[in-house]
């Protein structure tokens, strides 16, 4: 900034500093309306890829106790099952990701989808509820986990 004297006739006076002049940006084609778009699709590829491997492994092969030794193209039972979890993951953490991308959508739902309601909730709140919420379901997750295995019977 440069400053000017002042004079008795004007007061002192702040002159900005030339600015450079800015770039010229290039507008993204990624738009939010094309990510929805194609994580839904990609969502739905793994959607068939889980019930394409799920049915497999209930219609083709027998009882996992009895499938040792079968193979469909190369595979076998424990291959398929660990493809299944690994689509399972995945899926889940697609869906995640999409619940993220439209967490203001939902939030706005619940809080204005009511006519009567006059509650409104800022963008801190509804991140605080979308970590609060995630959290939750993790817990959930690993406590089901954690007491099948204290609770698994051996033979």
């Amino acid at each position: 900034m440069l400053a000017t004297a002042p004079s008795p006739l004007r007061p002192m006076t702040i002159e900005p500093e030339s600015q450079p002049t800015p770039a010229v940006t290039r507008k993204s084609n990624w738009s939010k309306a094309r990510v929805n778009f194609w994580l839904d699709l990609f969502l739905a590829f793994v959607f068939v890829g889980v019930a394409t491997v799920s049915a497999i492994l209930r219609f083709v092969f027998p009882l996992p106790t009895t499938a040792s030794g079968w193979t469909l193209w190369n595979y076998d039972y424990n291959e398929y099952s660990r493809l299944h979890f690994w689509l399972m993951c995945i899926l889940g953490a697609g869906v995640v990701l999409h619940v993220m991308l439209h967490w203001s959508w939902i939030c706005g739902m619940l809080t204005r989808g009511n006519s009567t309601s006059t509650l409104r909730t800022d963008n801190g709140t509804q991140t605080l509820l979308g970590v609060i919420v995630l959290a939750i379901a993790l817990h959930a997750i690993g406590l089901t986990v954690l007491a099948g295995l204290l609770m698994v019977s051996k033979p």
